[in-house]
């Protein structure tokens, strides 16, 4: 009991050894088409978080984000999805986007490291992240769309 005790308190939570993960080493690669309102289309390369650690992780230990590239949360039916902004050092767009690739609401700018609940208005399927500022520079709004 002590020896295992000895090991909780050595390694408390697994996500410090994945600070020094980098997202390539967690995360697959697609990418995802934006058909944005000012007539123009977009090429954003996303890291997909599809399962439960993936999602848990989320952008949390990174200290810079290209621009045009994301990271995509997946989950596996619509709901009230929320995020947070745990141990994330830059500022993000969220968009929390329906099952058939509609934008149900834009979160913009959200404060990094926040314990704050950032949410969908609606059940949503997908959760996309980008750069704060870049649905702005790129006119992405709610009648824009994903095609996935």
């Amino acid at each position: 009991m002590r020896r295992l005790l000895l090991l909780f308190l050595l390694f408390p939570y697994a996500s410090v050894a994945e600070e020094g993960a980098s997202l390539d080493e967690y995360f697959g690669k697609t990418n995802v088409i934006i058909v944005a309102t000012a007539p123009a289309c977009y090429n954003i390369v996303v890291y997909v978080a599809a399962n439960f650690d993936q999602r848990r992780r989320g952008l949390m230990f990174v200290r810079d984000l290209p621009s045009m590239t994301g990271m995509l949360f997946i989950y596996d039916s619509d709901d009230y999805l929320s995020m947070w902004m745990k141990n994330t050092f830059i500022p993000l767009d969220m968009l929390f986007i329906r099952s058939d690739g509609t934008i149900a609401n834009i979160e913009t700018d959200t404060e990094p490291q926040s314990l704050k609940s950032v949410a969908a208005v609606e059940p949503v399927r997908f959760v996309l992240e980008l750069n704060a500022g870049e649905t702005e520079t790129l006119g992405i709004d709610t009648d824009s769309y994903l095609l996935l």
